[in-house]
């Protein structure tokens, strides 16, 4: 989740941990098996190179040549703008016309923009970064005139999406990269982390991701979770420093780990764990369980105040946005296609492309595309 775009999703009661098999692997996980085994079993899988292609290899041809329009929360938000990228190389790639609509990270915006899309009367539409119940009115509008809608974050889960209707929605499922933060952060101190969550409460999906990552913690026996700190996003980079300070005076040594559902926090904290004497490195670990923004990406690869991000692979998943369109207009169904979930640290992020501050797989997915669509 690019937990930073302005869409809210109904609350997802989850499972028991102990029984999920992950979308990272085909790794099940038993409920009688050590914690801290599970973690490092996991985390090997979750961290390995994501070389070998696990999406579609058939599909419809690609069809005559369509109109799209991206409808983005904001443009400004690194994986709102990193998706519409990908829709705009794979639309090259399959001869369709695209543009983007910016909603400017408002309501209002948004409702503005998608209004302005249907009245294009484009053959589709993708709601990139923003929940789709927010605008129902203007996408049962869409449906009505026979536009074909996908999404990116649209809804809570990935696959199609009946009210309103979208012929799929595209993002990893919050549990999924939750627990892999946990997993994460128990692996890593072999069982003895002292975890602070950041969280937001606009957004019932970060509540969920929260929710899921405090449930494996509480796995752990010898790990302490210390406190589930409610910090909007909107203003987290403003609130983070004194935020910090407070914990670090609460906590002292104790903190060692913390599971953020956003890179945003960490942009925050910096200036406080320094003037703390905080080491880069080796001190607290930092983790976020979502995004993959640029900045995230310079502190683990330079080792400095964040362990680990999780990110999705956003330029792949705008190609996926087009191949499922490619499908919704030649009447097939969707691929069922969702990226296995992928964890960043300083060992592995040179690869998968990582020189580029953006996680984009090294499986030949464009390749993949252009074969299925005959280009």
């Amino acid at each position: 989740m690019n937990s930073s775009s302005p869409y809210s999703y109904s609350l997802i009661r989850l499972a028991a941990v102990g029984l999920t098999v992950f979308a990272a692997s085909s790794f099940s996980v038993r409920a009688e098996d050590d914690i801290v085994a599970k973690a490092k079993a996991y985390v090997q899988q979750a961290t390995a190179r994501a070389d070998k292609w696990n999406g579609p290899t058939t599909g419809p041809k690609a069809q005559a040549a369509k109109t799209i329009i991206c409808v983005s929360s904001d443009s400004r938000n690194g994986g709102v703008k990193g998706v519409a990228d990908g829709l705009a190389e794979a639309a090259k790639a399959i001869g369709w016309n695209f543009r983007v609509i910016d909603g400017r990270g408002e309501v209002e915006g948004r409702g503005q923009a998608l209004g302005q899309a249907i009245a294009l009367k484009p053959q589709g539409i993708v709601v990139n970064g923003f929940d789709a119940k927010e605008q129902q009115t203007l996408v049962d509008q869409a449906n009505a005139q026979g536009i074909a809608l996908v999404g990116w974050h649209a809804g809570a889960t990935p696959g199609p999406l009946e009210k309103p209707k979208l012929f799929v929605n595209v993002t990893t499922p919050a549990e999924d990269t939750a627990q892999a933060a946990a997993y994460l952060a128990i692996a890593n101190s072999d069982g003895k982390a002292g975890v602070v969550i950041f969280t937001d409460s606009a957004f019932t999906i970060a509540l969920a991701k929260s929710n899921a990552m405090a449930d494996v913690i509480k796995q752990c026996k010898t790990c302490q979770l210390l406190e589930t700190r409610i910090q909007s996003l909107g203003s987290a980079t403003k609130d983070m420093p004194q935020v910090t300070a407070s914990l670090l005076q609460k906590f002292g040594k104790k903190w060692t780990y913390s599971l953020g559902i956003n890179d945003l926090y960490f942009d925050g904290m910096v200036p406080s764990l320094t003037a703390a004497g905080i080491k880069p490195s080796g001190q607290l670990y930092n983790i976020s369980a979502g995004d993959g923004s640029t900045s995230a990406y310079q502190r683990v690869r330079s080792n400095q105040y964040q362990y680990a991000t999780i990110p999705e692979p956003l330029n792949l998943q705008g190609w996926q946005l087009i191949d499922e369109l490619n499908r919704a207009f030649a009447g097939e169904k969707p691929s069922g296609f969702t990226s296995p979930v992928h964890i960043v640290t300083h060992e592995n992020v040179e690869f998968d492309g990582g020189k580029n501050s953006l996680f984009d797989p090294d499986n030949g997915y464009r390749d993949q595309y252009k074969k299925i669509w005959g280009k």
